[in-house]
């Protein structure tokens, strides 16, 4: 390991770190395991299904589908960047990620985690559309517009990624080498940063707060005024229909939004990392396994493309 001499003063830096995962013997080491194998294969199943049918079937071919399409892509990529790590560290007996590994591990969650938020609030603005207003629509979510939301969802993701990690990673971890956490975040980081870690925590919480709260606020103003158009509608089919598709998406929403406002734009977040554990569960395995039932479940485009996908496989 390298020292750093500053004066009469010598620093240890580490070039690799240890993730310290999840207390326990062997027996909950094995439950875990098997939990986290579990969430990840219905995660990684699900939304490789939802990418399939949507593809492949012509009548799901909207902007509504293809922005659905693009969350299931980042939700399988970003529950691969820390699943199989934390599965492989479950009976590791070093349980290292180099400083890079590190790094790297960050940098893709980051991105992945930050464009999620984005594209949530870019799927409310095409619900907000259609609704309230309509005549709009066909012209304002074009295929070309369309694209460029999602460019710019994964824009936002890559600013605050890059951010993020050039600050974090520019921080000397001298004190110890030890991640009080079962992937590479932020808040354990800064817990065994021997620097000063006031400015990182100030822009911590600073972007995440103005992604997450800004964000939420956008989506209460949006379904605000859809909720108003639609009690002004006079078709009860009508309004139940509008119900069902937008009740998908906030479930989505209030899952997504209120564990990352616990996890990073509470100010004790740092300091509660065994909550914090529990939380990252729910953003990085969890709740990508439940959007794809989400969706598919209350959707009746949906369910009837998987019918036919699975009419044509018996078929064959």
């Amino acid at each position: 390991m390298p020292l750093h001499s500053n004066g009469n003063l010598s620093k240890l830096y580490f070039q690799d770190f240890v993730l310290e995962g999840f207390a326990g013997g062997l027996r909950t080491q094995v439950l875990l395991f098997a939990v986290f194998l579990a969430l990840y294969m219905v995660t990684v199943l699900g939304n490789l299904l939802m990418i399939i049918v949507i593809t492949l079937n012509a009548r799901l071919h909207s902007p509504m589908y293809f922005f659905l399409k693009n969350l299931s892509f980042v939700d399988l990529c970003y529950s691969s960047v820390i699943a199989p790590n934390a599965l492989a560290n479950f009976f590791s007996s070093s349980k290292v990620i180099t400083f890079a590994g590190c790094a790297t591990q960050f940098f893709f969650f980051s991105l992945l985690a930050t464009t999620e938020g984005f594209l949530l609030g870019v799927m409310v603005y095409d619900r907000f559309m259609p609704i309230c207003s309509p005549l709009r629509y066909p012209s304002t979510m074009c295929q070309s517009a369309c694209t460029r939301l999602v460019l710019g969802a994964y824009c936002g993701g890559c600013f605050n990624s890059v951010v993020q990690t050039s600050f974090t990673f520019h921080l000397p971890f001298c004190s110890s080498n030890r991640i009080n956490h079962f992937f590479c975040d932020v808040p354990p980081l800064l817990q065994i940063a021997c620097g000063n870690t006031a400015i990182n925590e100030l822009l911590f919480f600073g972007i995440c707060g103005l992604i997450i709260v800004g964000m939420t606020f956008v989506i209460l103003i949006s379904y605000g005024y859809i909720t108003v158009t639609i009690l002004r509608m006079r078709s009860g089919t009508g309004r139940r229909k509008i119900f069902s598709t937008c009740g998908s998406h906030m479930t989505a929403v209030t899952l997504f939004f209120g564990t990352l406002f616990v996890m990073y734009a509470e100010p004790g977040a740092i300091e509660s990392m065994e909550q914090g554990k529990v939380v990252s569960v729910f953003y990085t395995l969890v709740i990508p396994m439940l959007n794809p039932l989400i969706y598919s479940l209350r959707n009746k485009d949906v369910k009837e493309a998987l019918r036919r996908l699975g009419q044509k496989h018996s078929a064959m």
